[in-house]
């Protein structure tokens, strides 16, 4: 059987860390993600939001560097949760479990960051001399 996911989209929120018994991270966001379709000669658009989550090292990371607006492919599996509510109703939900994540891009309106001058380097001072074999050892 395969289950594969692939989605391009934008975080609706801020990603929500919390941690499992045993210790491990567990990132959840939700995207947005834009089909655009055509009627009649004019173009029409539906969004469609996907649940995310991710488990250890990705989670931590994803954590860190995600927040609302940011633009991400990720790759993934389906996942059906199913529970039953306390008046006995059953419920599921499919959730998207990311295997890869890549950042596309920032918030849609960020400004850029500006890049940090790097340091000037120090040639007033002559190279020094190895063609001499006189120092080595052997």
């Amino acid at each position: 059987m395969l289950n594969k996911v692939f989605l391009i989209g934008r975080l609706t929120r801020d990603p929500e860390i919390r941690f499992l018994p045993s210790g491990s991270q567990v990132t959840s966001f939700t995207i947005a993600v834009n089909r655009p379709y055509r009627v009649n000669n004019e173009w029409k658009e539906e969004t469609y939001f996907f649940d995310i989550e991710s488990f250890g090292m990705l989670a931590e990371r994803l954590g860190k560097q995600l927040n609302k607006g940011t633009q991400i492919l990720i790759e993934g599996q389906l996942r059906q949760d199913r529970w039953e509510t306390a008046s006995g109703e059953k419920r599921t939900k499919i959730k998207v479990v990311a295997d890869r994540v890549n950042i596309i891009s920032g918030k849609p309106q960020e400004k850029p960051v500006e890049k940090e001058e790097e340091p000037e380097l120090d040639i007033t001072t002559e190279p020094e001399d190895f063609s001499s074999d006189e120092d080595v050892p052997f």
